[in-house]
């Protein structure tokens, strides 16, 4: 990844702040779009104190003439967009307001929209690039209370197969990447929040819906982004890849 100019959205904190730290150290520079400012300068000064070239550009994915500005100014080629930015929601279809699902599809749908529109050109014109969609088993895999945030994954996923289809004698990769449970600062605050007093238990049954046993590591995400968007997978385009611990297929 030396030399190359990677574009990580939502890299400010948990998954995406794993995949920055990555392909950071690789030798990218690495430009972390995402709309918490305090923590996007946070981690930009930590690693540009370490001597990684990462940038920080304070972006809300669903505004896309913010996102079409904050794209154009960055210099030279685009060569990786990891579109990971995406806020989660809980409730069936009774619970689901349509507020809820304006929210999820401004960050989560139009957010892929948005980046993606605003780099692919640049990527047909450059003779190639690659663009990893951050999917979830929801998107495949029936999940309990997850109604409005599965529908708005199942498009990622059908997003990440139209543009592999659409653009794929240009060049460009597009693969998805469905992760089950991670352990983020996201999950330790929701069990805080929802089981007050029994966050231990909570985080093991949380934990054991996966068959191996565990909840995976934002680093094991990002181990996967690194790999896709490396010329060893240069074969691989139009595909989701399930980091999941077994969740999706094998059954306990």
């Amino acid at each position: 990844m030396k030399g190359k100019n990677v574009l990580v959205t939502g890299g400010a904190s948990g998954i995406g702040l794993a995949i920055v730290e990555k392909f950071a150290v690789s030798g990218a520079t690495v430009y972390v779009l995402d709309y918490n400012q305090e923590n996007g300068l946070q981690v930009v000064e930590k690693l540009k104190g370490n001597g990684y070239d990462v940038c920080f550009k304070q972006t809300d994915v669903s505004n896309q003439s913010q996102v079409n500005e904050v794209i154009a100014a960055i210099p030279g080629e685009i060569d990786v967009l990891i579109n990971n930015a995406g806020v989660s929601h809980i409730g069936n279809l009774e619970s689901t307001e349509g507020a809820d699902l304006d929210r999820l599809f401004a960050v989560n749908i139009k957010g892929v929209f948005h980046c993606s529109k605003a780099v692919i050109g640049r990527m047909v014109a450059n003779g190639g690039g690659v663009i990893i969609n951050m999917a979830s088993i929801a998107a495949t895999v029936g999940i309990p209370d997850r109604f409005a945030y599965s529908m708005s994954k199942g498009a990622v996923l059908n997003m990440t197969l139209t543009i592999a289809r659409d653009y794929v004698k240009d060049n460009i990769r597009c693969n998805a990447i469905s992760p089950a449970r991670v352990h983020t600062p996201f999950v330790d605050n929701y069990i805080s929040k929802t089981y007050p007093g029994k966050e231990k238990e909570m985080f093991e049954q949380l934990s054991a819906t996966q068959p191996i046993g565990r909840m995976a590591a934002p680093s094991e995400v990002a181990g996967m982004a690194f790999f896709l968007a490396s010329d060893e997978a240069k074969f691989l385009t139009g595909a989701d890849y399930l980091v999941d611990g077994g969740f999706s297929k094998l059954k306990m």
